[in-house]
């Protein structure tokens, strides 16, 4: 009989990071809808597929269980997601709430994902990847389904912010420092950078021919 396969253990904390990222992200889906003046079968569906869109793929790159298959809490929070933006009046949501629920969710998804391919075994530079991966994918699904700009396609800060997160949580790790603090640090610093971009528009300078 063939060995039962091993699963990596991922820290606790770092899953209460994904089910944040997790959230945000179903949050930012569900709003999206709103705007887009949507049903409620359309709220869950664009929740759910920013939730675990950029996790899912993630998952099938590194050989890992795609994550909400196997339990009940993650698409229970996307639902609950749309149904919470669904109840609270359009008037009630600041003019860039989705932008700073979006931000909220890159940060700590790119942390989390550059964490769960390190804990598989997977190399620091193409951990790094899964990170930026992670975070952006679920919301260019978002993008395309509801036939809007793709966020890859606008000149502010958004794959950087990404990039900061996750690189400054693996060399972190790689360097000894403690999980609680290169999580921290990962995603406080994509946060705040993705927070600067959505404020003041920073971008970075375009191609010029």
């Amino acid at each position: 009989m063939a060995a039962p396969l091993q699963v990596p253990h991922v820290s606790d904390a770092l899953v209460l990071l994904d089910f944040f990222g997790i959230a945000v992200f179903a949050v930012s889906g569900a709003l999206l809808a709103a705007r887009k003046k949507q049903t409620l079968v359309t709220f869950i569906f664009f929740a759910v597929a920013t939730g675990v869109g950029g996790g899912t793929l993630r998952d099938l790159l590194i050989g890992a269980p795609v994550f909400w298959v196997h339990n009940n809490a993650t698409l229970l929070i996307c639902i609950g997601a749309a149904l919470a933006a669904w109840l609270v009046s359009s008037r009630r949501i600041a003019g860039k709430a989705l932008d700073w629920f979006d931000a909220a969710g890159l940060a700590a998804y790119a942390t989390y994902g550059s964490a769960k391919a390190i804990a598989y075994g997977v190399a620091p530079v193409p951990a790094f990847a899964m990170g930026v991966l992670t975070a952006c994918f679920g919301g260019i699904v978002r993008d395309v389904l509801a036939n809007e700009p793709s966020i890859l396609m606008r000149p502010e800060l958004y794959v950087t912010a990404a990039a900061l997160a996750a690189g400054l949580f693996v060399g972190l790790t790689i360097a000894g420092a403690p999980l609680w603090i290169a999580a921290s640090a990962g995603a406080g610093a994509g946060f705040v950078l993705r927070a600067l971009a959505i404020a003041r528009g920073w971008s970075l300078p375009a191609y010029r021919d």
